[in-house]
């Protein structure tokens, strides 16, 4: 075994071994922004601006609903959200208004 083997990190993120240095910078964070253009973080509250029918819910959100503590996801355009009735809601974000 070479003294080479030993120069590669291995990046958890990715799962795979890359040399020194490569590791070391940080992924690019892209901002995730409402039907608005307003960037959106974890734990914000949401207007529906639009009624939504929910699949496998057989219910319908209507507009000015407000959802609140959303999370950002690692899709841009989707957030998951927590409803009264509804466990497990994921909204896209042209569908929402920052509050």
């Amino acid at each position: 075994m070479s003294g080479d083997d030993e120069a590669y990190v291995y990046d958890e993120a990715t799962g795979e071994w890359r040399p020194p240095g490569s590791a070391a910078a940080p992924p690019e964070t892209i901002a995730v922004r409402d039907a608005a253009g307003n960037v959106l973080a974890d734990g914000d509250a949401v207007t529906l601006i639009k009624d939504l029918k929910v699949k496998g819910a057989n219910q319908t959100l209507k507009q000015g609903t407000v959802i609140r503590s959303i999370r950002l996801t690692d899709d841009p355009e989707e957030i998951d959200c927590r409803h009264d009735t509804i466990k497990g809601l994921v909204l896209r974000t042209e569908f929402v208004r920052k509050r």
